[in-house]
């Protein structure tokens, strides 16, 4: 048996992020409870199930209350700590929340069950996570202060040991280093956390992807020198862009000073029961959920590369997933090499994507790109290209103090924004991180239509002579004689009874809606008899100097103009939202609104005039 001063204790990540990396995040409660006793028997220091993109995938897809699952959780592990993921002042969404919504939230999370707050800021500015960190410490919570491990010119061992010192000095109780990208190899961990141990007097902890394949290796090293807490995933959704399997672990530590403790039959069954439930959600395996050594170059995470994926393949382009990659790298060295984790994964991301689909690199630029390098979510960990900076922002101010405050107390408005339809301080906080789709969840609920998105069966069979189970994406049709040839190249959002698909209709661009009739079935072929094909879009085709396009399927969110109004080329005339992130699109010329063809919440496509400049 290990002695007290080297067991490693071993935190549990299947709840979370183990789903999350290779799952989109999409488990649900239900197939988390019935195993729940036997995680609280193993052992473990601690169970991550909160956090992260759980509140927003319980919201957004599960139709769930997430503050109700950590209820459950909390009662069906009474042994077993729970942890949640903290992305510091931007607490679970995309945007920097003033300091009392921080504080509200944090005091809410520990009175429904979470014990320890594993918090972090995208940026590694940790003048991002003070409030957070009092906030825990007063709850009388473990505070537990994260440092985003990645590698660049400015990322070296004497910084992380700087941050790692000024952790200690806010009150963290243990710190850990988050390589949400698998890139800490054997010798560097060895060389880290020897570093570490010597510089600060806390636990250390540690976490990694096995993205690349060496954190197994990683893991045994920086134990020997000096890490005694470890996060790993239970083998049926460990490997890939997930994490060290917690059987192999446990199995590698037996019989060494490390010893963990744990029971390996029990963490057998366990493994065995999430090897059944992942077969559920099979819709949701990421294609690039496999062993990927072009992150030690590209830095691009686990997670952060199967949305990249959903993506690409939404916009019909994944064959161009290579050129992404590559030009991640480049986008991120423009922004000062900031750590690849949300949100800064989203923004690099979907910059390096819209610089590929436009053919243009900074021809199309999201808001989020001109927050971050207007300094809204921190302080870059490097120099920014002051070219890019330009194009973004021209000569705006630049912020220099920490984003938040600047941020006026805002719980007062957000709960009555909300008004009656929050029933709690916890349904208020809901709002508050995700406005739109959280009022949606509260009305929902008040109006008993709650309603899961929909899981395919899986290894659906079709009979000889019909239809398969997947529908081709490239097919030519015959009616009347005609033939036409039909590529389909995406999809955008769907609701509860219609979704467009964006289709290449003998080389012209088209929109088209399906519609459900009657009650969905499992097979296309059935969706044959069942559903109606209408054209979405009668906007004109762009085809003069002043129309205004966007460079790929979207959703209007705003409208900046309206006919008869007088603009410069390259104001802003409308605000797209695509791949979840917000772009800004100007006008292409100067002159007169003629016409505004689109309206708040349409679906838009490439080629479109969307608006008339003349």
């Amino acid at each position: 048996m290990a002695s007290a001063s080297k067991k490693v204790h071993v935190t549990e990540l299947v709840l979370r992020d183990g789903h999350q990396s290779l799952l989109a995040t999409r488990m649900r409660t239900e197939d988390m409870l019935p195993v729940c006793d036997r995680i609280d028997r193993a052992g473990f220091w601690s169970a991550e199930a909160w956090g992260g993109a759980t509140f927003d995938a319980c919201i957004r897809f599960l139709k769930e209350d997430p503050w109700e699952r950590l209820r459950k959780l909390r009662k069906a592990l009474p042994n077993t700590p729970i942890q949640m993921l903290l992305r510091g002042q931007n607490l679970l969404g995309y945007r920097h929340y003033s300091d009392d919504v921080v504080e509200a939230f944090v005091k809410k999370a520990a009175e429904n069950g979470v014990e320890v707050f594993r918090i972090f800021d995208a940026m590694n500015d940790l003048r991002n996570l003070r409030t957070s960190v009092a906030a825990v410490i007063k709850s009388g919570k473990h505070a537990q202060g994260a440092i985003c491990y990645t590698t660049s010119p400015v990322h070296t061992t004497e910084h992380f040991i700087e941050q790692a010192r000024e952790l200690a000095d806010m009150g963290c109780h243990s710190i850990a280093i988050k390589d949400m990208a698998g890139l800490l190899t054997p010798p560097r961990a060895a060389e880290l956390f020897e570093a570490l141990a010597k510089a600060v007097k806390l636990p250390l902890h540690f976490h990694s992807h096995t993205t690349v394949g060496v954190a197994n290796i990683s893991m045994y090293k920086a134990v020997e020198h000096g890490a005694r807490h470890v996060d790993t995933t239970i083998s049926s959704l460990s490997w890939g862009t997930s994490h060290s399997p917690t059987e192999s672990m446990v199995a590698a530590f037996q019989g060494t000073p490390y010893d963990t403790g744990l029971d390996l039959p029990l963490l057998q069954e366990i493994g065995a029961y999430f090897r059944e439930v992942r077969k559920k959600y099979h819709q949701f395996e990421s294609e690039y959920a496999e062993i990927d050594t072009r992150v030690i170059v590209n830095q691009v995470p686990g997670g952060m590369i199967s949305n990249l994926s959903n993506q690409l393949k939404e916009q019909g382009a994944l064959s161009r997933m290579n050129e992404v990659l590559a030009e991640i790298p480049r986008v991120r060295e423009d922004l000062g090499f900031p750590p690849l984790v949300t949100p800064t994964s989203q923004i690099v991301g979907t910059q390096a994507v819209l610089n590929v689909l436009t053919g243009q690199r900074y021809k199309s630029i999201t808001n989020e790109v001109k927050m971050y390098l207007q300094g809204r979510y921190g302080r870059a960990p490097g120099p920014v290209n002051e070219t890019v900076r330009k194009l973004a922002i021209g000569d705006e101010e630049v912020i220099t103090c920490r984003p938040a405050d600047r941020l006026k107390p805002e719980m007062h408005r957000l709960r009555d924004e909300v008004g009656e339809l929050a029933k709690s301080e916890e349904d208020a906080l809901t709002y508050a991180m995700f406005p739109e789709i959280g009022r949606k969840l509260l009305e929902e609920r008040a109006a008993g239509t709650l309603k899961p998105e929909e899981l395919k069966p899986r290894g659906v069979e079709a009979a000889p002579g019909t239809a398969p189970a997947l529908a081709p994406t490239e097919f030519n049709i015959t009616l009347h004689g005609e033939t036409y040839h039909i590529h389909v190249k995406g999809a955008g959002h769907k609701t509860e009874d219609r979704r467009p698909f964006y289709v290449v209709l003998d080389g012209v661009t088209e929109e088209i809606l399906v519609e459900t009739l009657t009650e969905t079935v499992p097979t296309e072929a059935a969706m044959v008899d069942t559903r109606r094909v209408s054209r979405g879009s009668r906007r004109p085709k762009a085809s003069k100097e002043g129309d205004v396009t966007s460079s790929m399927p979207g959703t209007v969110v705003d409208i900046m103009v309206k006919a008869g109004d007088s603009v410069k080329a390259g104001d802003p005339v409308l605000v797209i939202e695509a791949m979840k992130m917000e772009n800004e699109v100007p006008a292409p010329v100067a002159g007169r609104v003629k016409s505004v063809n689109v309206t708040k919440g349409d679906s838009v496509n490439p080629d479109e005039a969307l608006v008339e400049i003349e």
